[in-house]
């Protein structure tokens, strides 16, 4: 795809150059049109809320959606009440939600990683989501692992915190193909950034001209426009966007409604319908590169295609320094 670039902004960078020679990003097989299989570990905050998105948004796309908690009553309690959720009189079907055992869990076409070790309590200040990275990588690799016993031939998509290093840890410990891994912390970023967008018209080119790029936490990049772009105006887009979870920390509350259906359940829909979607792909040759987030989609041969545009200049330094920073992790 092309953008058309003003003087001001002259457009003499790609996203492609971060990694030159970069693996090509494929699935193991293709994308299916209907019929998908989608387990999902652990129901906390965002496994369950993910789950109730996935259920009532992923008719005629899933068939079933498996379930895994360490806590067997709360696997017995989202298997009743999700599968009493639907249309009346046969008019639409769901997908029907089954509990799963854990040597069940790889046998599927998308696993789903909501697992988290320590989520910060409220009031907690910093960056919360790098301060769950120790121990969430642990977990990550350990599932990484089930994988690649498992022989996994399908999509491991990551939604815990802090996404990208996450998925690194998952690419090392299973073997699998680096587009089989993706993350999913994008999605909600590039809501947010049009949150705001809507209600400062200084933003307003974001909700047309807008990216959102890079991971899910301090180094994220917000660029309000592509072909328009102000770097100054872009960075106090990004800064709000950034710390738009501690406005609802502040009221008291956990911020896990939107990143659970914007980055989970619609962003994972979007991935196996094969439509354009914000999401983390690898970047980089062997273990050397990184997952950044990006808009991507996924081809029905099952190849990974990243949104390339020419950028300018200061929208491509951001860009790239966020890639190597999460290289470093």
């Amino acid at each position: 795809m092309t953008a058309n670039i003003n003087e001001k902004t002259a457009a003499v960078r790609s996203v492609e150059e971060l990694a030159p020679g970069r693996d090509v990003l494929k699935l193991a097989g293709p994308l299916k049109k209907t019929g998908y299989r989608v387990h999902l570990l652990a129901l906390g905050d965002v496994g369950a809320t993910l789950l109730l998105g996935l259920k009532t948004q992923g008719g005629g796309i899933i068939d079933t959606i498996g379930i895994f908690d360490v806590n067997e009553n709360v696997m017995a309690r989202y298997e009743i009440e999700m599968n009493q959720i639907g249309w009346p009189f046969g008019m639409k079907q769901l997908p029907e939600v089954v509990t799963l055992k854990e040597s069940e869990l790889f046998d599927c076409d998308m696993f789903v990683f909501c697992a988290s070790k320590a989520i910060p309590p409220i009031g907690t200040t910093g960056d919360v989501r790098m301060m769950q990275l120790e121990a969430n990588s642990k977990i990550a690799a350990h599932y990484g692992a089930l994988a690649k016993e498992a022989g996994f031939s399908g999509i491991f998509a990551v939604v815990s915190d802090p996404v990208d290093p996450l998925c690194k840890a998952v690419l090392k410990s299973s073997g699998l193909q680096p587009g089989q891994v993706r993350g999913y912390g994008l999605g909600v970023m590039n809501k947010r950034a049009e949150y705001f967008a809507a209600r400062d018209d200084r933003f307003a080119s974001y909700l047309t001209e807008g990216r959102a790029f890079g991971p899910h936490g301090g180094d994220l990049v917000i660029a309000n426009s592509i072909e328009n772009y102000d770097h100054e105006l872009s960075l106090e887009l990004t800064k709000l966007t950034v710390e738009a979870n501690l406005q609802v920390r502040a009221l008291g509350f956990k911020p896990y409604f939107a990143p659970a259906f914007s980055s989970g359940s619609i962003s994972l829909l979007l991935t196996l319908m094969g439509q354009w979607n914000c999401s983390s792909v690898y970047l980089g040759k062997g273990m050397d590169g990184a997952f950044l987030g990006i808009k991507n989609r996924i081809h029905e041969d099952g190849r990974v295609e990243i949104e390339d545009l020419p950028l300018p200049q200061k929208l491509y330094e951001r860009i790239e320094h966020a890639y190597r920073n999460l290289v470093t992790l």
